[in-house]
């Protein structure tokens, strides 16, 4: 068991970006299969992935291009732990949105299929309209969780689990100069 959180904690940001390819890939599987269009503060959700992707795919190739022995850097922790806590507001004032406990904003709609194909058949009068996607409507839930609920809790988990990589044991640290 120490073994494998030794592991975990010193290749975080490996394992931190395999997880954010993950969500995105489910978050794409809903939508194409599932036939679930994002709204707004879905597409949102996705772009703290899409930040923790570029943050941890660049540590991780300067770990193993940098030949460090000892992991990744600590400040990529720290930056993925400060990515996955704006998912994770992001995702609860989503869930509070569809659970009623406030308002959302106006502008909190669409997000389905624009494509340029799509925009020219509305404007020939060849297909119908898209009726937009709204935030406060729940599309799928699993256990009583709505998609921003779970984003919500996987969020806030990477999140604490990146600052456990962040403070991780001092054997497990990069040498000092």
């Amino acid at each position: 068991m120490k073994q494998t959180y030794r592991l975990l904690t010193r290749w975080w940001t490996a394992f931190a970006l395999a997880i954010s390819l993950a969500m995105l890939g489910a978050a794409h599987a809903f939508e194409r299969f599932g036939d679930l269009a994002p709204c707004n503060l879905c597409l949102k959700q996705r772009e703290v992935y899409w930040g923790a992707v570029v943050i941890a795919l660049a540590a991780t190739l300067w770990a193993l291009l940098s030949r460090a022995s000892r992991g990744t850097p600590r400040i990529a922790a720290f930056l993925l732990a400060a990515v996955f806590t704006t998912g994770t507001i992001t995702a609860v004032f989503h869930m509070g949105g569809e659970l009623k406990w406030w308002e959302l904003p106006a502008t909190c709609m669409g997000g389905g299929d624009v494509s340029l194909e799509s925009l020219t058949a509305l404007a020939f009068g060849t297909a119908p309209a898209a009726k937009p996607v709204m935030c406060d409507a729940v599309t799928w839930q699993f256990l009583g969780l709505s998609m921003a609920g779970w984003n919500a809790l996987i969020s806030a988990g990477l999140a604490v689990f990146s600052l456990l990589a962040a403070k991780r044991p001092k054997d497990a640290r990069a040498p000092r100069s």
